[in-house]
């Protein structure tokens, strides 16, 4: 049996959320200081990306080498969602429920971290104060915290994806 495009965009969005979860998961046991550094997130989004890129172009693929914007759109869609849902669901699990202890390291580390960039470019003391207070107060580990950043993640990712689909729509000239 052949498979479907949506049955390509759910595996490859399952894959992806086991891909980003195993990184987070890594980390986690690794080191913690590693969740925080800028190459992480640049290289979750990077995952992200291409996996929803392959998604389109797969089913493109299986579509016979054509497929219109909505499709390739949907495909990306299907994929990065599941897989960031799946990731977040993991992420979830370890700060809220497993180890507390390592959310309250890691909002702490976030903190130290954003007072070094500012006082390095600089930032008037008073905005420094200010902005390390007001962010004292979140927790970025939070259930809701973390289902705020999907859903603005998943909104930043799908912006990505409408190029995407752009590029690889393509249609069959000689159907009337």
């Amino acid at each position: 049996m052949k498979p479907t495009t949506n049955q390509n965009s759910v595996n490859l969005g399952l894959y992806l959320g086991a891909t980003l979860s195993f990184i987070t998961v890594l980390f986690y046991i690794v080191n913690l200081d590693l969740m925080i550094k800028w190459w992480v997130s640049l290289l979750s989004l990077t995952t992200v990306i291409v996996f929803g890129v392959l998604s389109a172009k797969k089913a493109k693929s299986i579509l016979g080498g054509f497929i219109d914007f909505k499709g390739a759109f949907s495909n990306y869609f299907i994929t990065v969602a599941l897989g960031i849902g799946i990731s977040t669901f993991v992420s979830i699990a370890i700060f809220s429920f497993i180890d507390t202890d390592a959310a309250a390291y890691l909002n702490e580390q976030i903190l130290l971290v954003t007072k070094q960039s500012m006082e390095r470019f600089n930032a008037p003391e008073e905005l420094v104060r200010q902005t390390l207070l007001e962010a004292s107060e979140k927790d970025n580990f939070s259930i809701a915290t973390q289902l705020q950043n999907y859903v603005f993640f998943l909104a930043f990712i799908s912006l990505l994806g409408l190029i995407v689909a752009a590029i690889i729509k393509k249609s069959d000239t000689n159907k009337a």
